[in-house]
């Protein structure tokens, strides 16, 4: 009778502790969702994470309220993510930067693809050319000229060593025989708009929506967008073919969870955020600001991000080797 009275009360704490989780995840969610931007306020990652969860939090019963913790070229939103409870209360976006330039500098200690769990891919962003309206150079033709003229002395702004954007300028040197002066803004497109704006660099690698209202403003003007396709929000840009350059690159905006996260919790994140990038409203302001609405729903980001990592490794690799990356 004893046996039977201590596995009765064993089963007992077993289906308890079952029907609370169950029951948890059942009402998931429960309270208000956190979503984690690694940028600073007002920059292209950060007005993507914006809009698509005011649209996607009309379908919870809870709102998402969004946080900046900028730094580190992500690192810090970054840590915060993967060490954050995996419950489902935090959600966090990821660009080119928190996919390689943090692993690959081992900015931060312990990280990897691994901690994080992938839900979805909304955008994909070529990037561009940018110079600010004060100065000379009204196409890329000038740019370029310019730049053999004036060897090593025209200053572009980039987000980072080992940015995508760093990427972009050196295949860019290569294509044209030319060198341009290396300005870094580890702080990305915030940093890239004062440089353009104070005159401290003559041009940034950047991307469209990223320099959106300057260039609605008339502050700036793109010279070329590293493309195959015209960017609907920026029809007067011209692209990579239509300058003469075989080059198409840029990045992305993706959302993660903590590693562990239920897969319940996920799925409701994963069809919120879907939700919000199929409406009108998110498809029309997205061409507006002169991003690509694209989308990879968590069976296809994970796949993605790992190949496009091991991808630019190698690329990284190579550059290191042949002495052009440090």
């Amino acid at each position: 009778m004893r046996s039977k009275l201590k596995l009765s009360a064993a089963f007992m704490v077993s289906a308890f502790t079952l029907a609370t989780a169950t029951g948890a995840v059942a009402e998931y969610p429960e309270r208000a969702i956190q979503a984690i931007v690694p940028w600073g306020a007002g920059g292209g990652a950060d007005g993507v994470v914006r809009k698509i969860m005011s649209i996607a939090e009309r379908d919870l019963p809870v709102s998402i309220f969004v946080e900046n913790l900028d730094g580190g070229v992500t690192s810090i939103g970054i840590n915060r993510l993967m060490n954050s409870s995996a419950d489902g209360y935090t959600i966090g976006a990821l660009t080119y930067d928190s996919i390689v330039t943090v692993p690959w500098e081992k900015i931060l200690p312990g990280y990897s693809l691994d901690k994080l769990d992938m839900i979805a891919l909304v955008t994909t962003e070529p990037n561009a050319m940018i110079v600010g309206s004060d100065t000379d150079y009204t196409s890329f033709d000038e740019l370029v000229a310019a730049a053999k003229e004036a060897e090593g002395e025209i200053n572009v702004g980039i987000m980072g060593l080992g940015s995508m954007t760093h990427l972009t300028l050196l295949q860019l040197q290569e294509m044209t025989n030319t060198r341009f002066r290396v300005v870094s803004f580890p702080d990305g497109s915030a940093g890239q708009k004062e440089g353009v704006l104070s005159g401290e660099v003559d041009a940034a690698v950047t991307s469209l929506g990223d320099f959106a209202p300057l260039l609605a403003s008339g502050d700036a003007r793109g010279l070329v967008e590293f493309s195959a396709t015209e960017n609907p929000g920026f029809p007067d840009v011209p692209t990579s073919e239509e300058v003469g350059l075989n080059l198409q690159t840029g990045s992305f905006l993706l959302f993660a969870t903590p590693a562990g996260t239920p897969d319940a919790a996920k799925r409701v994140l994963e069809e919120a955020i879907k939700t919000a990038w199929d409406s009108d409203e998110f498809q029309d302001w997205a061409t507006k600001v002169g991003v690509t609405a694209t989308w990879m729903g968590s069976d296809e980001v994970t796949e993605f991000a790992t190949s496009f990592q091991a991808q630019v490794f190698e690329i990284l690799e190579d550059l290191t080797e042949r002495g052009i990356l440090e």
